[in-house]
C-alpha cells in the first residue's frame, strides 16, 4: 500500500491511479470493512486524527481533484465522507519522507514514464506535499517500509 505524501500533481498516471485504489482500500480498513491491512503502518497518520474517515476522505478528495483536472473520472460515491471540510486537519509529514518518496517516484518514472520524469523536481529537493499534509523538518517517517 502506498499512500503518497507527495502532492497529487507530481504523480504520474500509474501512481495517481494506484494511489486512488490503495487509498480506497485504506478507507475501507479504517471503516472496519476488511480484516486485511489493519496494521499497515501508513494508516497511522490517519488513525491519529480525531475523525480518521474525515481525514482520509479529504485526502481522497484531493486525489480526485487532480484526476478530474487531467480528464479522469474518479467516482465520488466511493468516498465515504465526500463533503469537503471547512478546514480539514493538516497531517504532519517529514521533509525526509517527502524526499524519500520523490526518489521512489523518480525511480518508478524512469522505468515506466520517462517523459513524466522530466516534470518532477530535481533529486534531493523537498517536493510539495499533498494538500492535506504539512511538511515539517525530520528524517524519513518511522512507518515507512524501506
Amino acid at each position: 500500500m502506498r499512500l503518497w505524501s507527495l502532492h497529487p500533481s507530481l504523480l504520474d498516471r500509474a501512481a495517481l491511479l494506484a494511489g486512488w485504489r490503495e487509498t480506497l482500500l485504506a478507507q475501507k480498513v479504517l471503516a472496519g470493512g476488511t480484516k486485511g491491512y489493519t496494521n499497515h503502518p501508513q494508516l497511522r497518520r490517519f488513525r491519529t486524527q480525531p475523525e480518521p474517515l474525515d481525514a482520509i476522505g479529504a485526502y481522497l478528495l484531493e486525489l480526485r481533484a487532480e484526476a478530474t483536472a487531467r480528464g479522469y473520472r474518479f467516482d465520488l460515491t466511493r468516498i465515504l465522507r465526500p463533503e469537503p471540510l471547512p478546514a480539514p486537519p493538516r497531517i504532519p509529514v517529514t521533509e525526509g519522507q517527502l524526499g524519500y518518496e520523490l526518489e521512489h517516484l523518480r525511480a518508478k518514472c524512469a522505468r515506466r514514464s520517462p517523459d513524466w520524469l522530466e516534470r518532477l523536481p530535481a533529486p534531493r529537493t523537498i517536493p510539495d506535499a499533498h494538500p492535506q499534509l504539512i511538511a515539517i523538518p525530520g528524517d524519513v517517517e518511522d512507518w515507512e517500509i524501506r
